[in-house]
Parts: structure tokens; sequence; C-alpha cells
């Protein structure tokens, strides 16, 4: 794995260095055109300061706006425990020393992308509608995908990138607006020596002001879509389950959702530019990411050559692009054999789409904080967290319920639990098949997700033991 890391270091180093040249040529123009002839000095002193502003803000807070931008949430193993345990696998699976935080998107749209500088401070962020919508051999391969960026530091490369694309266009944006606004009366209070730019220079800035954002965009995407396919590749090496990654890229691109909260510069670090049309086949989606039909057409010829191997993945993906390189001699020297295995099993009960729909809107809802209570006549009730009260009466039976508050021995529903040593306080899950929410004592809410069946959770904000209790 190393291999591949080194070869994306070196081409991040030439596409970076690319970039720096771009802005600083563009600032030291921006200079000379405006403050002649010591303006080129100056432009280059204030282009290399906004570069080492954005790249610490990128370093420190790149992946916090990255996740605020897409309005991320994190979660936790009781409200994920299917998505949780996944990133879990292929944590393993990778020997990574560090596990991502996990992030939901409260979107019915399906994508993934991870985030962060390096793999000790990384994030998995899906949406609500993929975690739903696929299985898990299709959820593990999207896991893996979005890991394989992690391992390969792609992340890193992506956000620094970014910080680069975004100081250009921010430049050339503000040479812009300043010539619009009449930006020459105020070069004539910088003082005598300040005769503008040669009419030359002011051409040849205004052309560079154009065409830098084009050659950073160019330079930025420039290996990115290489990026996908060896992120394709090791993906399946984690989970030795192509048709997985490749159903998923298929549901993905077909489903009708459009994602709400992305811009520019995130939209390439999803694992399918939500900028792209329908058919998944824009001019930009092509620019940023490859072909998803020929991802596709990889994975499953894979799948029937039935081995994995990054020597596997690099005779197929010759085949299909008629390119020669794209994984180092030295990963492709490994003779070993790494074999298809089988599908998982999966639950074979078929999804309407109301049922599909209700499962996404509670897992939104479970995100953003509401309470599930269950009334013994069989109403689940969802409390926003914004309720401001200890009771609710049921609307179909009229019985006052009281909004969880976990004491020892003591369930939501009042009834008493034996208590167990160690824990601090006990919940009674009334219907473990649905949501349901319990407040620690501290004031904390803690989902409890259809699919959690652990006998023991703890808060996230006190560390407080809490049991939970299932009918008998």
């Amino acid at each position: 794995m190393w291999e591949l890391i080194e070869q994306n270091r070196r081409k991040s180093k030439i596409v970076f260095f690319a970039m720096f040249l771009v802005l600083e040529s563009l600032s030291i123009l921006i200079g000379l055109s405006i403050y002649s002839p010591d303006g080129g000095y100056w432009g280059a002193l204030f282009g290399f300061l906004i570069w080492i502003i954005q790249s610490m803000i990128a370093y420190y807070f790149g992946d916090s706006i990255v996740l605020s931008v897409s309005h991320a949430t994190k979660v936790s193993k009781e409200s994920y425990p299917v998505l949780h345990n996944v990133v879990e696998e292929m944590k393993i699976a990778s020997s990574q020393k560090s596990m991502p935080e996990i992030y939901v998107v409260n979107d019915e749209a399906m994508n993934a992308f991870a985030t962060g500088i390096r793999p000790e401070k990384s994030a998995i962020c899906v949406t609500a509608g993929l975690v739903e919508s696929l299985n898990r051999d299709e959820l593990q391969g999207v896991v893996a995908h979005e890991m394989s960026h992690i391992i390969n530091r792609d992340v890193m490369f992506m956000t620094f990138a970014g910080v680069m694309l975004g100081s250009i266009n921010m430049i050339a944006q503000g040479f812009f607006y300043s010539t619009m606004a009449g930006n020459n009366s105020r070069r004539s209070r910088l003082g005598s020596r300040s005769s503008g730019g040669h009419p030359a220079i002011i051409i040849a800035t205004i052309i560079l002001a154009i065409i830098a954002p084009l050659l950073a965009q160019i330079f930025y995407f420039a290996i990115s879509r290489k990026r996908e396919y060896l992120a394709d590749a090791t993906a399946v090496r984690l989970t030795r389950y192509p048709e997985g990654l490749a159903s998923a890229l298929e549901k993905i691109s077909g489903s009708a959702g459009n994602l709400v909260f992305y811009n520019r510069i995130t939209a390439p670090m999803f694992i399918i530019n939500p900028m792209a049309l329908t058919d998944g086949e824009s001019l930009l989606d092509t620019s940023t990411h490859p072909p998803t039909h020929k991802r596709i057409a990889i994975l499953r010829q894979l799948q029937n050559g039935g081995k994995v191997s990054f020597r596997d993945y690099q005779t197929v993906f010759s085949k299909e692009n008629g390119r020669s390189r794209l994984i180092p001699d030295s990963a492709l020297a490994d003779k070993g054999d790494v074999a298809v295995r089988s599908a998982l099993q999966t639950d074979s009960e078929p999804v309407t789409v109301s049922n599909k729909a209700r499962k996404i809107t509670d897992m939104i809802m479970a995100t953003n904080g509401f309470l599930f209570i269950p009334c013994t006549c069989g109403l689940k009730m969802k409390v926003p967290p914004t309720i401001g009260k200890s009771q609710i009466e049921c609307p179909r039976c009229g019985r006052s319920l009281t909004i969880p508050s976990v004491t020892s021995g003591i369930s939501h529903t009042g009834e008493k639990t034996k208590p167990v040593e160690g824990v601090n306080s006990s919940y009674l899950r009334t219907n473990p098949d649905s949501w349901e929410s319990c407040l620690c004592s501290c004031g904390h809410s803690i989902q409890l997700s259809p699919l959690f069946r652990g006998r023991q959770v703890i808060c996230t904000k006190c560390k407080a033991k809490i049991q939970i209790d299932y009918p008998e």
C-alpha cells in the first residue's frame, strides 16, 4: 500500500507546486498593473500571505469546514450500528490505527465522501438515503472506497488543492471587482511613484485573471480521475467483492434524488460528483471523475474473473481505458492472488416505497435529536428536542407519558427494572424494532435504532453507563 501513498504524494507535490505558480504569477501581475514598478514584489508577498493563511485554515479546520458545508451530523454506534460496524470492518481490513469519525447528511439523495488532513484526523460521511437504500455489501463497497481515499492520502491533497483553487478564485475575483469599481482613482493616492502598470501588463493581467481559475481547476482535477480508479482498486482489495461497489455506483448514479448541500470545492470529494446530470455523464463529472459506466465495467469484469489483486485491476483497467499505467510497478510485483468472496447474506424482505421513505425520515429526525416515545397502545410519538415539556399526552389513547429521563432502576414508563451492578441507570425498550430515545440524567439524548440490540450504552456527554432492557 505504501507504494500508492508515495506515488500520490509525488503527484500531489507537482500539482500543488503548479497551482502555487499560477497563484503567484497572478498576484505579481495584479501588483504590477496597480502599482509600478514595485507592485510585483508586493503582489507576490500578498499572494504568499493569502496562501499561508488559507493553508493554515485548511490544515486545522479544513475537515470541519467541509462537514459544515455539507450539513453533516456526527452519529453514534447506537443510532447507526450497521454503518459503524462496516466502517470498523474496513478500518481493520486496511490496518489503520485510528477509526474515522462517522457523519451522516440528512438528505434522501445517495452519496458519500471522506475528509481529513491525515488518517488520525479523518471522517467518513454518508447520506441518510445511502444508508437506507444500500444493502450491506453495497454499503461496504462505498465505505471501502472512502476509506481508500484516506489510506492513499487523497483527502489531504483534495483539501489543500481546494484551498489553492479558492485562493486563486478569490484573488482573480477581487481584481475584477476592484477594476469595475474604478480602482484607478485609488492608485493615485499610493504615492507619486504610483503611475499604474503598462497597458500591456494590464491586458496580460486581465487575461491571466480569466485563465488562472480555469488552469487551477485543470490542475485540481488533473489526477482526480486516476485517484477514483485507485480508490476503487484499493476498495475491492479490502472487501474482496467488486460487485458490491459496482452495484452501489449503479444505484447512486441512477437515483433521482439531488444532493442539496455542496459547492464547487466539495463536489469532487463525493464518490460521484453531485454536480453531474442524472445520467452521471455531464462535462464536469467526466472532468472530476471517470465515467461511472467505465468504473462499473471494470469492477464487474473483476467479479467475473474471480480475482481482485492490484495486478488484476491494472489488467482490466488497461483493457478498458487503453492506458498502460495506473498502479506503480512495485505494487504490481506482488504475485499473490486475492480471490473474490461470496456475497453476504442479506434480508430478502421486500421494501416498499412508503416504508423506505418512512425509514429515511425517521433516520433524519433521529440525527436531528427528535425523541421517539412509544405508547402502550402501539402509537409512536416523534417529539422535537425543543418541546420544552416533561410530559406529553398520547393523541390516540389519551395516556400521559413522561418524556424520557433515565434514573437508576426506573424506565421512562415508570416501571421498575432490576438494577444491575456497574451501570448508572436503565431503560426499557418497549418496541425494539423501531427508533426509540432515552435521555441520560445529564440531559443528553441517546437514539436507539431498530438495528441496535445491545444491553448497554454509554452517554457520549457524561460517560454514564445505561442498561438497556427488553420486553420478555
